[in-house]
């Protein structure tokens, strides 16, 4: 083989290998707010809005904090440096994409599993289909 090849494949090897491990640091998948406070990698928390009176946003800081309890029952604030999503209050579960610091959850990303506005009209169908 050419000694560029050689050196091509052994730098392709090595890059892989750095993404590799990078990213698995940086991903650790759906857990719970327990989980997440064990480990420092990303998570993905899955839970509802609780203590809607105590939702807040301030514009000065551009930060949004309000409770969530994740599906064990654990409760924790968590920390959105950003506006409040758009149909927020109407969410029936969320995701947050973040870090446990502390007793807070630094949230990056807010993902929103809204009502279908289908849900009722399939209800509707499905007992109308019952003799």
């Amino acid at each position: 083989m050419k000694p560029k090849t050689i050196l091509g494949l052994i730098a392709i090897i090595g890059f892989s290998s750095l993404l590799f491990f990078s990213f698995g640091k940086q991903v650790g998948g759906y857990m719970d707010f327990a989980e997440a406070a064990e480990t420092e990698a990303r998570a993905h928390v899955v839970g509802e809005w609780v203590l809607h009176d105590q939702a807040r946003y301030d514009p000065a800081k551009n930060l949004f904090t309000f409770y969530m309890k994740d599906d064990k029952g654990e409760i924790r604030q968590v920390h959105y440096a950003n506006t409040r999503p758009a149909s927020f209050e109407e969410a029936e579960k969320l995701v947050v994409e973040g870090r446990l610091k502390g007793d807070i959850f630094a949230a990056e990303h807010i993902l929103m599993k809204c009502p279908s506005k289908y849900n009722d009209e399939r209800a509707l169908q499905a007992g109308a289909e019952r003799p």
